[in-house]
């Protein structure tokens, strides 16, 4: 059980510090609070038994990290919207440029023959 914890802590507290450093580094609390409860039962475990892991701390250690540096992101990242109107005239040329080559489109060309299924 102990070794399970132990396993399942560090598989957490890597995962959490991956996604810290990804944008999406909000979603590294949700593995590092799962980090934290598996060490904390597997150091209340091997503490019981007298054998405390250094293992254990190094998942600790990671674990502090990755919420350290989603902290750090979410405070000084700041995501701003800028100027969305060069984006809209990009989406309207592309839907005229669209519009003109389905009108350049020879439709009588094709035999209807060729498209039935049998």
């Amino acid at each position: 059980m102990k070794r399970l914890l132990t396993v399942l802590a560090l598989a957490a507290s890597i995962l959490s510090i991956v996604l810290a450093v990804l944008p999406v580094s909000n979603l590294a609390i949700i593995p590092a609070t799962g980090a934290l409860l598996f060490g904390l039962t597997a150091f209340y475990l091997s503490k019981k038994a007298g054998q405390v892991k250094k293992i254990i701390q190094f998942t600790f250690l990671l674990t502090s990290i990755a919420i350290t540096i989603s902290i750090y992101k979410s405070i000084f990242d700041k995501t701003e919207v800028t100027d969305t109107q060069e984006l809209i005239k990009k989406e309207n040329e592309t839907k005229e440029e669209a519009i003109e080559e389905l009108e350049s489109l020879d439709l009588d060309e094709l035999e209807i023959d060729d498209l039935k299924i049998e």
